[in-house]
């Protein structure tokens, strides 16, 4: 049975369990387990004829490639006989590649060398040294008329991703969990402030006499809000056929960690730019109450003037700054007027600080600003851990042996107190 019998048979199979799927969808209900299994059925006879459709093109590659090579299949040549390149008179058949023992006995040298000895019989123990013989036609590389058809590549295993980018932020949060799809605290937003020295009374009916101390104390006040995050989902999958899932057994754990590492580079962007636009976080750049700081002077003096606001107006005290590393290379290469580099230059190793302030490497920010804070004072709720799910259900998946890897997380973020953080401008005009 040929490929075109074989894939009309698996064409035939195919078009049968759809069309029990179309009748129970039809009729608005699921598989009973009579139609379950004649689905089943279907498919095991469709893994059948794909398997002998690949078999046979695989065959016809192969005839196909030894033709091409100018070998016969059924080991015979163009003349009839199987002498590999030779024909009957004993020379070589052109477009053909000798054998390397042909080249060598019908070779010039091997001839004077047997004229040494009698009768051309070669005794056991004499020793037999020849000129060199030179070998034709036999070269290493692509070639699929040389030696370069025997050459195997090594097939090392090793497998090198395009790389992702540091995700630093997490880590500089507060953490916790949460069972709820909402989150909810209560923010401060005016505090005691009229607390002051009172001198006693020495008066029991207060006039309002020059010489009377009333001795009344103030009252003080407290303001506060209900602040309300919703938990956000952010989620990514990708298709696979089982085949592929059975046969390289890396990549399933490829897909996997790509799709992970791409939840946690949209959940730090999210952390920091969020524009709280639809099911977008509110990030810290964009919450309501954050400071910020306008370039003043130069970087240095910017940065500076930053910490001060972030200490007398947030009353916070700050645990890193983000930088883009564009902008911290910029940092890096400042000099004094003596052409001295400010952070020691390149052989100066360490926790890279500015104004005692830890310096984070962060892509996710923005370039020609910079983000310094308190950042236990945002915190991380996690509602779902990140989690991979596999499935076939999704669409017509099941009948054509394909399945759908998921990632997914769910979690909130809580900018408890948004003064504790203050944005700067590190360039002129940003």
């Amino acid at each position: 049975m040929g490929v075109k019998e074989l894939r009309a048979k698996y064409e035939a199979a195919q078009k049968a369990a759809l069309a029990i799927f179309d009748q129970a969808k039809a009729e608005n209900r699921g598989l009973t387990e009579d139609e379950q299994a004649k689905v089943a059925g279907y498919e095991e006879e469709m893994d059948g004829y794909q398997e002998r459709i690949t078999q046979l093109k695989r065959d016809a590659d192969m005839y196909a490639d030894m033709k091409a090579k100018g070998l016969d299949p059924m080991g015979l040549d163009d003349d009839g006989d199987d002498d590999d390149g030779i024909s009957p008179s004993g020379a070589p058949t052109k477009g053909k590649v000798m054998r390397l023992g042909d080249q060598l006995v019908q070779s010039g040298a091997y001839k004077t060398l047997l004229k040494q000895f009698p009768g051309g019989h070669i005794p056991q123990k004499a020793r037999v040294n020849s000129d060199p013989v030179e070998v034709k036609d036999l070269l290493t590389g692509a070639d699929s008329e040389s030696a370069g058809a025997f050459v195997v590549p090594d097939d090392t295993g090793l497998y090198e991703p395009l790389g992702r980018q540091p995700l630093p932020v997490l880590g500089l949060l507060s953490r916790t969990t949460t069972a709820s799809d909402t989150v909810e605290y209560v923010r401060q937003t005016q505090q005691v402030t009229e607390a002051t020295v009172v001198p006693e009374a020495n008066v029991t009916d207060y006039s309002g006499a020059t010489s009377e101390v009333e001795g009344l104390k103030p009252e003080a006040a407290m303001a506060f809000e209900r602040v309300s995050d919703p938990v956000k989902t952010i989620a990514a999958w990708i298709a696979a056929t089982k085949r592929a899932l059975a046969d390289a057994n890396q990549i399933r754990g490829i897909i996997n960690s790509d799709l992970m590492d791409d939840l946690m580079e949209e959940l730090e962007y999210q952390i920091v730019n969020g524009d709280g636009v639809g099911d977008n976080f509110t990030g810290i750049l964009n919450t309501t109450g954050v400071q910020t700081q306008a370039w003043d002077t130069d970087l240095l003096t910017t940065i500076r003037r930053a910490r001060t606001a972030l200490e007398v107006t947030g009353r916070s005290y700050p645990s890193a700054i983000l930088m883009h590393p564009n902008d911290i290379e910029t940092l890096d290469l400042l000099t004094d007027d003596t052409g001295r580099f400010y952070y020691g230059g390149p052989a100066t190793g360490g926790v890279q600080q500015v104004w005692r302030v830890r310096v984070v490497d962060c892509q996710t920010m923005p370039e020609g600003y910079g983000l310094m804070g308190d950042f236990k004072k945002a915190r991380f709720y996690d509602r779902q851990q990140a989690t991979i799910t596999v499935s076939d259900s999704h669409e017509d998946f099941f009948v054509r042996n394909m399945v759908a890897i998921l990632a997914e997380l769910r979690a909130a973020l809580a900018v408890v107190r948004p003064t504790a953080f203050i944005v700067i401008e590190l360039e002129s005009g940003s």
